[in-house]
């Protein structure tokens, strides 16, 4: 049996008061693809994210993310469906009283995990974006670049599906964007989904992947 997509829009509309947002929008991102989501500014990039983490619901039709009926699911199970999701954004949501290590160590002590595989899998994703003998430093320690690594370790924490990166290069000088790009192609080549908003398309084109484009209330393909 094929695998599911770890990502299905079917038929979805969304208005916020007279304006609609997307109408007849069908997606899917399968899983351990790579997608670029790109359009113009306002044209609802953060609400086509918002769909999936269900900080948004559609008036009509389906939203299915990593196997949950996001549009049928109970609030009690929200937390259960965010925690399948990696979420790095653009600014750094970074702890400023807290280390590195702690800072990534608090998403996996808020769903109760033992000590000692929470800090067996801090040293694990720090070790993946190459930051391990930088976690006893404070945010404000860290280069922009350096601080994205750690949101990115933090999302990987839980061991997600899926990850949403929205705009995550954006406040980032080039050279500390081809970094954080080389890492979630990393991610990507292990197995994992990825799908990112980004305006940055030089990085689209050195970096090709499938990509879509919100236009006109829905997404079109544009080529990889």
């Amino acid at each position: 049996m094929a695998e599911q997509p770890v990502i299905s829009f079917d038929n979805i509309t969304v208005r916020f008061d007279d304006r609609i947002i997307f109408q007849n929008l069908d997606f899917t991102l399968d899983s351990g693809e790579f997608v670029y989501l790109i359009g113009a500014t306002g044209s609802g990039k953060s609400s086509f994210l918002k769909l999936i983490y269900r900080d948004l619901l559609p008036i009509e039709g389906s939203v299915h993310v990593a196997g949950m009926d996001v549009t049928r699911l109970k609030e009690r199970n929200v937390p259960e469906l965010r925690r399948s999701l990696g979420i790095v954004f653009q600014d750094f949501q970074l702890l400023p009283d807290r280390s590195v290590y702690d800072n990534v160590a608090f998403a996996l002590e808020v769903t109760g995990k033992k000590r000692s595989f929470i800090k067996q899998r801090v040293l694990e994703v720090l070790s993946m974006v190459g930051l391990s003998h930088r976690r006893f430093d404070m945010p404000d320690d860290l280069s922009g670049g350096e601080q994205q690594r750690v949101v990115i370790a933090r999302a990987l924490a839980n061991e997600p599906r899926l990850m949403l990166a929205d705009e995550p290069t954006g406040n980032l000088d080039p050279e500390a964007a081809h970094a954080i790009m080389d890492i979630f192609r990393h991610i990507n080549n292990r197995g994992m989904a990825v799908l990112m908003v980004t305006h940055n398309y030089d990085m689209v084109k050195r970096y090709p992947y499938r990509t879509v484009k919100i236009q006109e209330e829905t997404v079109v393909e544009v080529g990889s």
